[in-house]
């Protein structure tokens, strides 16, 4: 109980050290209206890292359909407003722990995520004339190839006691995806990403009762062909589930939700747009499922997250489906 204490004394303080950090920093908009990390994307139970020696494969699919509104957003060497974008996403997920503990609760796993992005994407371009902004054209893009994969050398669990976990992994977003200046609809960011993340998940099985919580920051290189470089930003999720013995195994209904911000400013010549404060806020409802099949741990979530508060950003709506395999 004592270390149970401990690890929830430093998440507090970790987690009002973001919110600090945020409250006594101006924010502002990474380049596209959108970043690597989708908010809400790392939030419940099958997202945790393996806890013992075993494989994992994931299939995950999202659909996003997002507008910016009249907000102007610098978007592939350009600056946009009116942007209609719909993004659906088909991605690979595996990962591998080669051994059991390596210290008394602890197990390392590693893995790499392969992302598949079909885009559309149409916006106004705004042209600057004689110091007044003016649309020249309705400019409509689409694009499908591989997107940047993400890398993840190093994962690790620890198990608590019987019903919380502690999750820390850093993250590497390579820009392997296709990126054209001046073309709307890119599949990739044309930069890296490092995401070192933090979560804690508690799973009482006596009541079916399950929360977690992951935290993350994001640090950007700069896309040299738009001479641009997004700012740092942080991102918190959280999911509450209750289940029910049903259908042969454990199935939840809950809530989810995100909270993301940018920390620092973005950078580079082409910042036209000069400092726009970014934020974004949204919850939706979680319906889960996890059974065994002789050896094989199954977990299957279907989410669906709503935008409710978005500054400076592109607003929307994000459904995901995400299955789990543990061998």
């Amino acid at each position: 109980m004592a270390e149970y204490a401990l690890c929830l004394l430093r998440w507090t303080l970790l987690m009002l050290g973001c919110w600090l950090i945020v409250i006594s920093t101006s924010v502002f908009a990474e380049e596209g209206g959108s970043g690597h990390y989708l908010p809400g994307f790392m939030a419940s139970s099958i997202d945790m890292s393996l806890s013992n020696e075993a494989v994992l494969v994931r299939l995950i699919a999202n659909t996003f359909e997002g507008t910016s509104g009249n907000s102007k957003l610098p978007m592939a060497g350009q600056t946009v407003t009116e942007v209609d974008i719909e993004t659906d996403e088909v991605a690979l997920d595996l990962r591998w722990s080669p051994a059991g503990e390596f210290a008394d609760g602890w197990v390392f796993s590693a893995g790499v995520t392969f992302p598949y992005l079909s885009l559309r994407v149409s916006a106004d371009i705004v042209d600057e004339t004689g110091g007044q902004d003016t649309v020249s054209r309705r400019v409509v893009s689409e694009q499908s190839g591989l997107g940047d994969v993400i890398i993840q050398p190093l994962m690790f669990s620890h198990t608590i006691n019987r019903e919380w976990w502690g999750d820390y992994r850093l993250a590497l977003y390579a820009p392997t995806g296709d990126y054209e200046l001046g073309r709307l609809a890119n599949t990739g960011k044309n930069y890296w990403t490092i995401s070192p993340s933090l979560g804690l998940v508690h799973i009482e099985p006596a009541i079916g009762r399950e929360f977690s919580v992951f935290g993350g920051i994001d640090f950007n290189s700069t896309n040299s062909d738009a001479d641009y470089q997004t700012g740092t930003q942080a991102h918190i999720e959280s999911t509450f589930v209750q289940n029910v013995i049903l259908l042969g195994g454990f199935t939840g209904i809950g809530v989810s939700g995100y909270w993301y911000q940018q920390l620092t400013g973005d950078s580079g010549q082409g910042t036209v747009l000069g400092e726009m404060k970014s934020q974004a806020i949204g919850i939706g409802p979680v319906l889960s499922y996890r059974t065994q099949w002789h050896r094989t741990k199954l977990a299957v979530e279907l989410k669906w997250l709503h935008d409710i508060e978005v500054s400076r950003r592109l607003e929307g709506d994000t459904i995901s489906i995400k299955v789990r395999a543990e061998y």
